[in-house]
């Protein structure tokens, strides 16, 4: 007979925290792939093709980032709460200005948002400490692609 391997459990109050921490990162992931895209779509100028590629990359990961930390809200029995409404109230992210973006600016705009997002999950992974060490596994994962996106884009307009 093989022994399984049982994780513990939050306590449900620390889950309700854990899950306040989950869902405010899907919501601004979600926006960051929204934001991502309206960068993709409108920029332009001499470095419009290496700048429109990488903001497809982002809305890209950033969608991924967004459905691994639902699929966490809902391993721990949360709703994952993605819907329009839900994002635009808790994303706290500025909007893409409107119409085309010269390409320093575009990657200036969407810098400043990932940087933004990065920073909050490093606050909400260091509140999750010693509590869902898996949940902070998902947030350290996220953390970790927020910086190698952000430091990425950087380094195309320096």
């Amino acid at each position: 007979m093989s022994s399984a391997v049982v994780v513990p459990r939050a306590e449900p109050a620390a889950e309700v925290g854990v899950a306040a921490e989950l869902q405010s990162t899907l919501v601004e992931l979600i926006d960051l792939g929204l934001i991502a895209k309206q960068a993709h779509w409108n920029v332009s100028g001499s470095l419009f093709r290496p700048l429109h590629l990488h903001f497809d990359e982002i809305a890209d990961e950033a969608r991924g980032w967004a459905d691994d930390v639902a699929e966490r809200l809902e391993a721990i029995g949360v709703a994952a709460d993605g819907r329009t409404a839900s994002v635009a109230a808790g994303s706290g992210l500025a909007a893409m200005p409107e119409g085309k973006l010269e390409g320093a600016t575009a990657a200036r705009l969407v810098s400043e948002r990932l940087d933004r997002v990065a920073e909050h999950v490093r606050q909400r992974v260091e509140r999750l400490d010693g509590g869902d060490a898996l949940s902070q596994d998902v947030l350290i994962e996220v953390g970790r692609g927020l910086e190698k996106q952000g430091w990425m884009l950087r380094e195309q307009v320096v």
